[in-house]
């Protein structure tokens, strides 16, 4: 492998979260009375977090969100959290094949909860022990500002320079490429439309990996 290091966005590049999240916000925000589609809801809200993702909803809605909207996303959470989610085609075992000695970290604007638990259910976390990054709890700027990345090098002791890091939404490409370090762009997941790869071309990625097996052919 030729890098030192490699980050992993959570929800899109490990598990298949952000088509099912963004459906139940487009269906939530088409009830209220504001036709959305989980296309324009990934569009426009995926990849943010905290006051960032509430900000977007608001200007996409033009008004205050709901007070259920909290109750609603509450639940829905619950819900997966208590189930389990599907994988992202190919990355188990894209894990499980890399080194055990190479630096491996986890950068998401997901809360740890959500994420521990989530690699609980795939059988993971052993991969990733003190090396899970949280947008929304370890920095004062989540993404698109890239210190979660930087933040994540600095524990896993690797230069930036010397990492790659995994990414499939704008927000986290923007902040990935900001930080200096290597980075793929991951069409894999079931949220990623015909023009998802050459969206995140046009940001600045790197490279566009439409498989694991892409990313295995980009690192080696």
């Amino acid at each position: 492998m030729r890098f030192d290091g490699i980050i992993f966005d959570f929800d899109g590049v490990l598990l298949e979260s952000e088509y099912a999240g963004n459906l139940q916000i487009a269906e939530y925000l088409t009830g209220i009375g504001h036709p959305t589609t989980a296309e324009q809801s990934m569009a426009e809200f995926m990849g943010l977090s905290g006051a960032d993702f509430l900000a977007a909803i608001e200007r996409w809605i033009g008004r205050p969100v709901p007070e259920d909207f909290h109750v609603a996303r509450a639940e829905e959470d619950e819900r997966v959290l208590a189930e389990g989610l599907e994988s992202v085609a190919g990355s188990i075992a894209f894990i499980e094949s890399l080194p055990l000695d190479l630096p491996k970290a986890i950068a998401s604007s997901s809360k740890s909860l959500w994420i521990e638990t989530h690699l609980d259910h795939l059988k993971l976390r052993h991969h990733f022990e003190g090396m899970i990054f949280s947008g929304h709890e370890h920095v004062a700027r989540g993404k698109p500002a890239p210190d979660i990345y930087l933040l994540a090098a600095e524990r896993m002791g690797v230069s930036i320079e010397r990492m790659v890091i995994l990414e499939d939404s704008a927000v986290g490409v923007k902040g990935a490429v900001a930080s200096g370090a290597e980075v793929i762009g991951l069409v894999a997941g079931r949220h990623c439309g015909p023009d998802h790869a050459e969206r995140l071309r046009a940001l600045g990625v790197h490279h566009i990996a439409g498989s694991f097996t892409d990313v295995a052919r980009l690192i080696a």
